[in-house]
């Protein structure tokens, strides 16, 4: 099974370059975050055209949004709200897997904002919440299928020092910083997750998947940071089979400021 997970920042805008992407690399279940697209005018037929007909969005107007597009049938669809703001940042779905019943977790985490002090900035505080409830909700879940789970998404977080571009002059920007690393830290212990992207990449490669729209030329800079993240609960590790980073996808024609990550599954 081919899994993709793809912060797209608006699907509407960028529907062709998705399409792009289904046709060249033909993941069996793609993940997209930062729809920005309430559920009524998600593109639904341009997808099921496209040959993918399970299809669980969770949008709202302009803003956030995440989907989960699926050429296998699944089940069991949920979606979460984190910090009570009524903000579309999670979806779920079972997925009918050759192995078994596969539980997708689709997150998109608040970025946070600019300044790293919760009480000087709301939004740095919401994100720190929001990590919060997460470790909180996976601890105390009880599910059925809860030793096959894949959480993806942006994350908003590069918890390594490869993750970015300099972990010298990045401790104190958001994303970066050790409140927000070891808030990651305490989620990823949660379920013992497993961070499959890092055990095909080692940690001694840097390695991105966000790219600022202001570097004139961001290959030239190359001023990245890997936000965007998959991990598997422990009862699925060694199923990862291999993780690709499309890093060309930053130069397609009106692009995100991310990259699609393909990981592919033996189960």
């Amino acid at each position: 099974m081919k899994l993709a997970t793809w912060n797209i920042n608006s699907v509407r805008l960028r529907l062709p370059i998705v399409l792009r992407f289904l046709e060249d690399v033909a993941p069996d279940v793609l993940c997209l975050q930062e729809t920005k697209c309430p559920n009524a005018q998600f593109p639904e037929k341009d997808f099921r055209k496209a040959g993918y007909e399970h299809i669980l969005a969770n949008g709202q107007s302009g803003y956030h949004g995440v989907a989960i597009i699926s050429r296998l049938p699944f089940a069991d669809t949920g979606k979460r709200e984190f910090c009570g703001k009524g903000d579309a940042r999670h979806a779920s779905a079972t997925i009918d897997a050759r192995d078994g019943p596969l539980t997708v977790h689709n997150f998109y985490v608040p970025a946070g904002g600019d300044e790293p002090d919760p009480e000087k900035n709301e939004k740095f505080d919401h994100k720190l919440r929001f990590l919060d409830e997460m470790r909180g909700w996976f601890e105390g879940a009880a599910n059925e299928h809860d030793d096959a789970m894949v959480l993806v998404g942006d994350l908003n977080i590069a918890p390594l020092e490869t993750d970015v571009w300099s972990h010298k002059q990045l401790l104190k920007v958001v994303s970066h910083t050790p409140v927000e690393v070891d808030r990651l830290a305490a989620v990823q212990a949660s379920r013992g997750w497993v961070d499959v992207v890092r055990q095909h990449i080692p940690a001694d490669e840097h390695l991105y998947t966000w790219w600022s729209y202001r570097a004139r030329d961001w290959r030239a800079s190359n001023k990245g940071r890997r936000l965007d993240h998959i991990w598997t609960t422990p009862g699925l590790n060694g199923a990862c089979k291999s993780v690709d980073v499309l890093i060309d996808a930053r130069d397609w024609q009106k692009p995100s400021d991310h990259v699609p990550i393909t990981a592919v599954f033996d189960i």
